[in-house]
């Protein structure tokens, strides 16, 4: 494997008791996207400060472009980019001097400084506000400007922290885009985000963080066919009624029910049958649903299975 990115057993503890990191280990290849995926809290951002080199891992290593984050961490800076969750811009100065002054910090020429800049500005579509004060840009034109930063040494390595929390579906999608392009010409990119529906779209592959530890990686359509090639949700009127029935389930169905709320999520893999004897399972104990739809499976199943809970902005919006 031609990898990009490799970690091993990577631990990290806060203070006495805090494992942020519990032995993760995973690899990305190059040309690919790799979605990090976990609940709020799980690891992912410490994963990404190791891999930047912002912070020392206690045991375990990585290397980035081949170079190891610990001992290599000079060179490591140099050949990345970085865009989090929040912008990083000087609000104050213009979208050009923003990246005419990351160009000098990285020691380019002012002309090459000038070119650079004016090349990624028309890239992101930002000529135009070019020469306004970043502090007047909108969430996603910022976001923008925020991911043009991190590319103006044109890093092979890209590290997206949450890139699209808080933006409208219109700007989420144009970052996207920005991902997509950056990946056809060659870029790695690892993507931390709990937004499920933007790993199912840019991720080649994905790795499930829980309590600093993995705990299930693969493509997204490997993922989702772990529960099956359907999924039954049954709504009941209140949580306890939808625990009383999947316990009817537990130990007798081939996957685990799951409960959100009050909805019962039994996953499907064997059509009509199957959903037939569901209900005939309900019937005799006397339990009637108050809704039912069959579905394909979504990273959300898979998400809620895993871990036994939504996302932090999944958990907001329900």
């Amino acid at each position: 494997m031609n990898a990009a990115i490799e970690a091993e057993g990577l631990t990290k503890t806060f203070g006495s008791d805090v494992r942020a990191l519990n032995g993760v280990s995973f690899s990305v290849e190059k040309g690919t996207v790799l979605g990090l995926l976990g609940p709020n809290g799980a690891g992912k951002t410490t994963t990404v400060r190791v891999l930047t080199t912002t912070l020392v891992p206690d045991d375990g290593w990585a290397r980035v472009n081949g170079l190891d984050v610990v001992k290599d961490a000079n060179k490591v800076r140099a050949s990345i980019g970085l865009a989090g969750q929040y912008a990083a811009v000087d609000e104050n100065l213009t979208g050009r001097e923003n990246l005419r002054m990351v160009g000098q910090l990285f020691q380019l020429s002012r002309k090459d400084a000038n070119r650079v800049a004016d090349e990624l500005l028309e890239h992101f579509d930002l000529t135009e506000a070019a020469q306004r004060p970043a502090k007047t840009y909108s969430g996603g034109m910022r976001r923008r400007l925020d991911i043009a930063a991190a590319l103006v040494v044109r890093p092979p390595v890209l590290f997206l922290d949450e890139p699209t929390t808080g933006l409208d579906p219109n700007s989420r999608n144009s970052v996207w885009q920005i991902v997509e392009d950056l990946v056809a010409s060659g870029t790695t990119v690892l993507l931390t985000t709990q937004y499920l529906e933007e790993a199912d779209r840019l991720a080649d592959n994905i790795v499930v963080v829980d309590r600093g530890a993995v705990i299930a990686e693969g493509t997204p359509a490997e993922l989702k066919s772990t529960l099956g090639e359907t999924v039954l949700d049954l709504g009941f009127p209140d949580p306890a009624s939808a625990n009383s029935a999947s316990i009817l389930f537990v130990g007798s169905w081939p996957a685990p029910p799951v409960i959100d709320g009050s909805m019962l999520e039994l996953p499907i893999d064997s059509g009509p049958s199957q959903v037939m004897a569901a209900l005939r399972v309900l019937d005799d104990a006397g339990m009637a649903p108050s809704s039912m739809t069959l579905r394909e499976p979504s990273l959300d199943d898979v998400f809620l299975s895993l871990t036994g809970r939504r996302t932090e902005l999944e958990e907001a919006q329900s």
